[in-house]
């Protein structure tokens, strides 16, 4: 599961009158440095020679890269965008940074990202009060005062389910979770023995919403809490902190849980092709 971050930077060159740019990066550390190292050292055009650069924040989580880039394409043009057809153009003094500020959670809001298990992570103090409206309330919001920090070292990933014993039988179908194809999915709620396929739980989730494919949140089949769908899955890969999380972001292997959804739901008979969550 790859790091996917789409992020916006604050010029803090004196006289810059709040500049901004918004791009899209697997390495949020790295490519500040480049921006800030100009043109010749892989920074952008519209960067080199106007910095130094500030990341003002990263929107990450997005299940290809084609859902990232749509992201950006959308957050950089959008009065071209269809996605949002309600959002008044920038205002006469209005700066570049307030207005992408002003734009972020209108395109959180905005489908297909508003089915995302999106994560908004703010590098810096976030604005108060916070332009509305507010993000959906199952994209997690984090504040990180340390800033960026360098990519942890890659750590060779293991498969959750080789990690534990067997997780035992799904509690909606009954059959077992186990095999490479089973994916598996148990609830983080301490003492919950609740486990279940991946197949199963969505459409559990989506009983409400019978013609979406991406869950966001239902009631845990076990003890009947609110669960999160970007919270079980992200349990299911093992990681309970960012920390965790960042570490294992560029193991190849892992994958990303939307692609056993999308392909095991477009192979079924009479479903057709697999309908696409970034178009």
């Amino acid at each position: 599961m790859s790091l996917r971050a789409v992020y916006l930077l604050r010029s803090a060159a004196p006289g810059a009158r709040g500049g901004a740019y918004v791009g899209f990066t697997l390495d949020p550390e790295r490519r500040l440095r480049q921006h800030n190292a100009g043109r010749r050292r892989g920074g952008a055009r519209r960067t080199s020679g106007r910095g130094p650069w500030e990341m003002e924040l990263y929107v990450h989580g997005f299940p290809s890269d084609v859902a990232a880039l749509r992201f950006e394409w959308a957050w950089q043009h959008p009065a071209a965008s269809r996605r949002l057809p309600a959002v008044s153009p920038r205002r006469r003094r209005e700066q570049p940074i307030a207005f992408a500020l002003r734009l972020l959670p209108r395109l959180l809001r905005a489908p297909p990202w508003s089915r995302l298990p999106l994560r908004l992570r703010w590098l810096r103090p976030p604005p108060d009060p916070a332009p509305g409206p507010a993000p959906p309330p199952h994209i997690t919001v984090e504040v990180d005062p340390r800033g960026l920090r360098p990519r942890p070292p890659r750590r060779k990933a293991t498969p959750p389910a080789a990690l534990a014993t067997p997780p035992g039988d799904c509690s909606l179908c009954g059959l077992p979770c186990e095999g490479p194809d089973s994916a598996p999915l148990q609830c983080p709620r301490p003492g919950c023995p609740a486990v279940t396929h991946a197949l199963c739980l969505a459409p559990h989730f989506l009983r409400e919403e019978p013609r979406e494919l991406l869950p966001l949140r239902g009631a845990c089949p076990g003890c009947q809490q609110d669960v999160l769908w970007g919270e079980l899955i992200r349990h299911a890969h093992g990681y309970h902190d960012d920390e965790e999380e960042e570490a294992g972001l560029q193991d190849p292997e892992l994958g990303h849980w939307t692609d056993e959804l999308l392909l095991r739901r477009g192979a079924g008979p009479g479903r057709g092709s697999a309908p696409s969550c970034t178009s």
